[in-house]
């Protein structure tokens, strides 16, 4: 059970989801679109310096269990959370209350991630932290907006989509960066050596 909450935040299912929030915010708001990228991408970049820190440098703090921050809760809460929220506006409800129900589900999948032994409590709180703060930030100022959503039901119907064929497939972004993050480390301290 665990394991099928958790693939709620793989990079294999929140990846296109959030592409096709990208592309329903283009046809409806360039400026939309822009700021859930830049946020995600900024997000995301956080998470994967503390993923590289770890499996590339050994940087970890063991006195509270923390190595790295739980990319499957941060995509999941913010993609979630924007998502719901984008079509809760859309189908005339609050945009709020779909993110609320987004964080839900960030919740839920922080707690696979534990019961899962894949990240500690601290490393799953920063990650639901770190997705709230990107889906509040945009959510917030979609909640302001006037902007009127570019054919809901069509929209809809294409997350759905993304969303059945996504569901279940595992991102090899993980093994990836246990593979470059030493060479990346040892050349960056090579850097700031020679730097130095």
């Amino acid at each position: 059970m665990w394991n099928a909450i958790s693939n709620l935040g793989d990079a294999a299912l929140t990846l296109p989801v959030a592409i096709t929030c990208t592309i329903w915010l283009k046809l409806s708001s360039r400026e939309f679109a822009n700021r859930w990228m830049l946020l995600l991408a900024a997000g995301m970049a956080l998470v994967g310096v503390t993923k590289i820190l770890y499996a590339g440098c050994g940087v970890e703090i063991p006195s509270i269990g923390f190595r790295v921050i739980s990319g499957h809760t941060t995509l999941s809460t913010a993609v979630w959370a924007v998502t719901l929220a984008l079509l809760f506006r859309s189908a005339g409800g609050d945009a709020r209350v779909g993110a609320v129900a987004g964080l839900v589900v960030g919740m839920l999948t922080a707690v696979a991630r534990v019961f899962d032994h894949a990240h500690t409590v601290p490393e799953v709180v920063a990650g639901w932290l770190l997705g709230g703060a990107i889906a509040a930030l945009f959510v917030r100022a979609l909640a302001r907006s006037k902007a009127r959503m570019f054919r809901p039901a069509v929209t809809a119907a294409g997350l759905l989509m993304v969303t059945t064929v996504a569901y279940g497939h595992h991102a090899p972004i993980q093994a990836m960066i246990d593979k470059y993050s030493p060479s990346v480390c040892a050349r960056a301290m090579a850097g700031m050596a020679s730097f130095f």
